[in-house]
């Protein structure tokens, strides 16, 4: 493997999340972002934790309730279990998974992101997710992956990097059509219905990272052409909560919406 190359002195999102969350994999620059951001948006760390419970929930839906056991995850981010392959493997071990990121921090743990159940398989992709065809030729995509049978492809926390609608909708576009009928699209993505999540963005933008928040309908345009889950687009801690959680107990601090649809 060539050496990676770190510039520690800019912060990175998928750092900021990673020293938000708790983690110890990030630098002085990603600190001093976060720092700033939290000033603008102190329930942040609630929000992005309420964010990873989304993900594991709309994981297990899909392996449980479509039988999904093709993953597709793009904007994966420094491992933090339970990782995507930890859920859907618990529930079917022949599961595969594709991460995609391009940290080179996150590929200098991607072993973590590797240990599958030895029924299925897990691969590390260091890829953009504006690079949509670099990402389904990659050898790694097409030895873990059978683009003919139905993929799961998850977007969680990275579509408010993209700040162009227009590219957005390009992106999703290309991905959707490389995989067949029974595949899904799950999104989260910053919401432009909270003041804390607009001050983030702002912050994020001040420190040269461009995010965008996004209204609830802007959010349901990028699933266009597909077929929206109960209960639609909703703040991510809203989406189908676990039994005996209220949710609204978190309205205030939550800062991402999200979906799930499926490919007819």
């Amino acid at each position: 493997m060539p050496p990676l190359e770190l510039n520690t002195t800019v912060a990175h999102s998928a750092r900021i999340y990673d020293f938000l969350l708790g983690g110890k994999d990030n630098f002085e620059a990603d600190r001093k972002a976060a720092e700033a951001i939290l000033q603008a948006s102190p329930s942040l760390p609630i929000s992005m934790r309420e964010n990873r419970h989304y993900m594991v929930r709309v994981a297990r839906h899909l392996a449980r309730e479509h039988g999904i056991r093709q993953f597709l995850d793009i904007g994966t981010g420094l491992p933090t279990s339970p990782n995507l392959h930890e859920v859907v493997q618990e529930i079917a071990p022949e599961s595969r998974i594709v991460y995609v990121d391009n940290d080179p921090l996150v590929l200098a743990h991607a072993r973590a992101l590797l240990t599958s159940h030895p029924a299925g398989a897990t691969a590390y992709l260091d890829a953009d997710l504006r690079d949509v065809p670099a990402i389904l030729a990659a050898p790694q995509l097409r030895e873990t992956l059978d683009l003919s049978r139905p993929v799961a492809i998850s977007l969680i926390a990275v579509l408010q990097f993209i700040t162009d609608e227009a590219e957005a909708h390009a992106i999703i576009d290309a991905l959707l059509a490389a995989v067949p009928a029974g595949s899904a699209l799950a999104i989260s993505t910053v919401t432009a219905n909270s003041l804390q999540a607009v001050g983030a963005a702002a912050s994020y933008k001040a420190r040269g990272i461009p995010a965008k928040p996004r209204t609830d309908d802007e959010v349901r345009g990028l699933f266009r052409g597909l077929e929206l889950e109960e209960p639609g687009v909703v703040p991510v801690h809203h989406w189908r909560p676990e039994p005996g959680v209220d949710p609204a107990e978190n309205d205030v601090h939550v800062q991402m919406t999200g979906a799930v649809a499926v490919k007819r």
